[in-house]
């Protein structure tokens, strides 16, 4: 169908439905986070969104037209889009609100600790290697970011959710921990399994989206991101409206639990199963950033580090993540 105006109705249709079906994920994510108490909550949340985030890939990159940037600008378009524009309207809304929130310190450098090695190598490193030509790595550097990435992850949770457990919890969360296992499990199996049902329809409609976003790229001449930022937009929507709701709640230490361990689960579940799934498929990624994306992902990774190193919160440190999601947006067209 070459029709613009039904391309874009069907888009719009297609767009709205899986939209809707990831905030009943989230919101049945929520139900299922409140009988189990942090980290656990945000922990389900994080990786619903990020099954979510790997089937769009894979749908759209198997389905349409073979675009080996279309990886790199999703995670990519991901990464700022919560470290950009999540962290600075949650910081704002929190601020603006109550002025100073405050959250587990050691929260924030846990994540960050294992965010910033991990992105850095995935979308910095390909840059500067010469075994294969351009912003690709070799099978054998493929192999190692999937083993790491995947290492990293498991020995993250394993902290998440052990011995430093508390680390994601304020002093207030931690003293109640025994009064949230005493709620038992009513329910739970309820929203785990609409929670589930929820995913379905967005698998089976993200493939749909190949034939519209292809239309936009190679027929109007967008430009190329736009593919990755649609798909971001998707899987970030529904925990961007959670985090900010809960920094206006004056409960940013769940907002950071949502916003960086989206990012990390991102980098560390999301990029193995597409290089695998390239590897399997015979689709060619590209994941070196352009240098000016480059750069923006070092500054945003810095900054983000300046604001989580006090464990205080503010209205500025929300409008310079706003700036840097601007400077991303700004630089999708004009790079």
């Amino acid at each position: 169908m070459d029709n613009p105006f039904w391309l874009a109705v069907i888009f719009i249709w297609l767009f709205g439905s899986v939209m809707g079906s990831a905030l009943n994920v989230v919101r049945h994510a929520d139900h299922v986070a409140e009988v189990l108490g942090e980290p656990y909550g945000t922990l389900v949340l994080t990786l619903s969104v990020t099954a979510i985030e790997a089937m769009s890939i894979t749908a759209v990159m198997l389905h349409g037209d073979n675009n080996p940037t279309l990886v790199r600008d999703t995670l990519f378009a991901i990464v700022m889009i919560i470290l950009g524009g999540m962290v600075g309207v949650s910081l704002l809304a929190g601020g603006w609100r109550h002025s100073e929130q405050h959250y587990n310190l050691q929260s924030a450098n846990t994540y960050l600790s294992v965010i910033i090695p991990l992105a850095l190598l995935t979308l910095s490193l390909p840059n500067f290697t010469i075994t294969t030509p351009g912003p690709t790595l070799s099978i054998a550097q493929q192999a190692f970011l999937v083993v790491i990435s995947i290492g990293l992850y498991c020995a993250f949770l394993a902290i998440q959710t052990g011995r430093h457990r508390r680390y994601f919890m304020t002093e207030e969360e931690a003293a109640e921990e025994p009064t949230q296992a005493a709620k038992g499990t009513r329910g739970l199996s309820w929203h785990a399994g609409l929670l589930i049902a929820y995913i379905l329809p967005v698998v089976l409609l993200a493939e749909q989206l190949a034939h519209p976003i292809d239309y936009l790229i190679e027929t109007l001449k967008v430009p190329a991101p736009t593919g990755g930022v649609i798909i971001a937009m998707l899987v970030a929507t529904p925990e961007a409206i959670s985090a900010t709701r809960s920094a206006w709640m004056n409960k940013v230490q769940r907002s950071i639990n949502i916003f960086l361990g989206s990012v990390l689960s991102t980098i560390g579940l999301t990029v193995p199963v597409m290089l695998v799934i390239s590897y399997l498929t015979a689709h060619e990624v590209f994941l070196g950033l352009s240098s000016a994306n480059d750069l923006l992902l070092a500054v945003t990774l810095v900054v983000s580090v300046v604001t989580f190193a006090s464990g205080r919160t503010n209205i500025l440190q929300g409008a310079v993540h706003v700036v840097l999601f601007a400077a991303f947006v700004m630089l999708i067209f004009q790079d």
